[in-house]
């Protein structure tokens, strides 16, 4: 695949997106939001894996260096969100069907993959909006596995399918001829 100015701008928008709304959203702590892919999710959708994976992975790595060095290692994360959304999309489109079965299976991809990196890396505290409820899990007498992924799959549900399906809507709206690509939408 070769990789134009065009992906790449759009690209760029996509890492700003994912900064912008990821940040807001930890800083106000909002518990079971994260808004933090949807740049990827859009990107992935829109040119396929390699773009999405890209994206992703840059955007953690840049809010690393910007803001909190601890979002790095979650690059993993955002790259296989990536990955799934851009292969899915290339195969079937990105209507609202497909971005609703995109988001379960990210709601349950990225939890499995982020959890691990947050309990190895960080004892299930990350700072974000979930800690609260991983705190009281652990207070409880969950094992720190389920107390750092039960609120992490339980955000994502929400997350990942509200994210897919602002980007299928999105996608629906705006004019192929603006994103430089064939539209294929079967919203």
């Amino acid at each position: 695949m070769k990789i134009t100015s065009r992906m790449m701008l759009i690209g760029a928008f996509g890492i700003a997106l994912n900064l912008v709304l990821g940040t807001t959203v930890s800083m106000l702590k909002i518990p079971l939001l994260f808004l933090d892919t949807i740049g990827t999710i859009f990107v992935a959708a829109l040119f396929g894996p390699l773009m999405g994976a890209i994206t992703g992975g840059l955007t953690n790595v840049i809010q690393g260096i910007i803001t909190n060095p601890a979002d790095i290692p979650f690059a993993l994360v955002n790259i296989v969100v990536g990955i799934v959304t851009g292969l899915i999309a290339k195969k079937f489109g990105f209507s609202y069907k497909t971005a609703l079965i995109t988001g379960l299976i990210l709601s349950v991809a990225a939890p499995l993959i982020g959890t691990p990196i947050a309990v190895w890396l960080y004892g299930g505290l990350t700072g974000g909006g979930t800690d609260f409820l991983v705190a009281w899990m652990l207070a409880a007498g969950h094992k720190i596995f389920t107390a750092a992924f039960i609120p992490r799959i339980t955000g994502n549900f929400v997350d990942k399918i509200a994210s897919a399906l602002l980007v299928a809507f999105l996608l629906t709206r705006l004019p192929a001829s603006t994103l430089g690509v064939k539209s294929n939408q079967n919203a």
